[in-house]
């Protein structure tokens, strides 16, 4: 298929993206968000880089690692190799628990805060182990911990149907969402190199998401689910996401062309049809958090990290798409995600973001938070890696 005109707007998208990643998110993050006194990362930073001190969520620490890792990979010149190194050695020696799993949240000098399990926390462990596997020159430490914790979850936390459970004993609702990136992990260690039990975790999550995950009428992904993985009662059941609709689109869509199954493929594209349908700020031009069955907004803010996942889902689906219609129409809708996030990124500190906006476009005015860099910079990459194909 040729090159159109939209490709031209995505490679010059890309281009400005990867030029502020590189010349002053990284470096702004390096020099003010790791924490260069007591180890490990800042959770927030202020909009002028003032440092808020705060008690560290293992699940950034993973993202930061991730983040350093694939920075490394796309070419950026600073010190990303020490920044992992000493971020995974913080990790392992901080987050980690004796028994392989890893606690919620440590205090600002490393001290244990909340040994909670979380799932969720869990499935960021085993992805920014992947991350850095996949730079680190002696991997062997960084696998057996992900084994370790991989055997953990399959040991004490399985869910008798399929998936895991959130707590022992199990505690309700189950969720979609540590699924997703408990996911996303094996699929990383698959892309990495792990052995085999990867991939087959991986096929079982991708068949719990298309069984019991999506609706089987319409093919709206739900958040929340009882014990035996029916869809939750009351209004946790009635609650969709647009984000993680782009975001499983994503997923399901490398899933399902690596494993040869089209019907991943055909559920990823109505995830995107959905949430380009009914899950956009029109006026604004961005993808909302919340909506409900009936189609009402439950959420009408816009977070950053929806926008990313908007372009992953949709540059994924592009890839596969079986005409050049199809396939600009997907690309549209990237370089317009791709657009609305260098508003976010607009702010007085080159390098810093906003994460929420309002439903008439204003930004709610916060600190900085770490945690969506991880979103930022994997669609910068999946993007670049589709300009970079054609």
């Amino acid at each position: 298929m040729s090159l159109s005109p939209v490709h031209d707007e995505l490679a010059a998208a890309h281009q400005e993206l990867t030029a502020w990643l590189m010349t002053e998110a990284l470096p702004i993050w390096w020099a003010f968000g790791v924490d260069h006194v007591n180890g490990g990362f800042h959770e927030v930073l202020g909009l002028r880089c003032e440092i808020v001190p705060a008690p560290r969520r293992v699940r950034v620490t993973a993202r930061q690692i991730f983040t350093f890792a694939l920075a490394g990979r796309l070419g950026w010149t600073g010190p990303w190799e020490r920044t992992v190194e000493e971020g995974l050695a913080y990790f392992l020696d901080k987050c980690m628990l004796p028994n392989g799993a890893v606690r919620m949240v440590t205090e600002v000098d490393g001290a244990p805060k909340d040994d909670t399990f979380s799932l969720y926390d869990q499935a960021f462990a085993l992805f920014a182990l992947a991350a850095a596997a996949s730079v680190v020159r002696d991997r062997s430490k960084v696998e057996a911990a992900a084994v370790k914790l991989r055997d953990l979850l399959m040991t004490d936390y399985k869910n008798p149907i399929a998936g895991f459970e959130e707590s022992i004993p199990p505690s309700l609702p189950l969720k979609a969402n540590p699924h997703m990136h408990l996911f996303e992990a094996c699929l990383a260690w698959e892309e990495v190199g792990g052995d085999a039990t990867w991939s087959r975790l991986a096929d079982e999550i991708a068949g719990l998401c298309l069984a019991k995950f999506l609706d089987p009428a319409d093919g709206w992904l739900k958040e929340f689910f009882n014990a035996d993985w029916s869809v939750a009662d009351g209004l946790p059941g009635r609650i969709s996401e647009p984000g993680h609709h782009f975001e499983w689109a994503w997923l399901l869509t490398r899933w399902g062309t690596s494993r040869q199954r089209p019907d991943a493929v055909a559920a990823a594209r109505r995830l995107c049809e959905l949430g380009e349908a009914h899950g956009i700020n029109l006026a604004e031009e961005v993808a909302i958090m919340g909506i409900l069955d009936d189609l009402s907004i439950h959420d009408g803010t816009a977070r950053m990290w929806s926008q990313t996942e908007r372009m992953k889902g949709n540059v994924a689906l592009a890839a596969v798409a079986a005409s050049e219609v199809d396939r600009d129409a997907h690309l549209a809708k990237v370089v317009t995600a791709a657009r609305a996030l260098q508003r976010y990124a607009d702010v007085d500190t080159p390098g810093l973001w906003r994460d929420r906006m309002n439903p008439d476009g204003s930004f709610v005015i916060e600190p900085a938070p770490a945690s969506t860099f991880y979103h930022i910079i994997c669609a910068i990459d999946e993007v670049g890696k589709y300009v970079a194909s054609r």
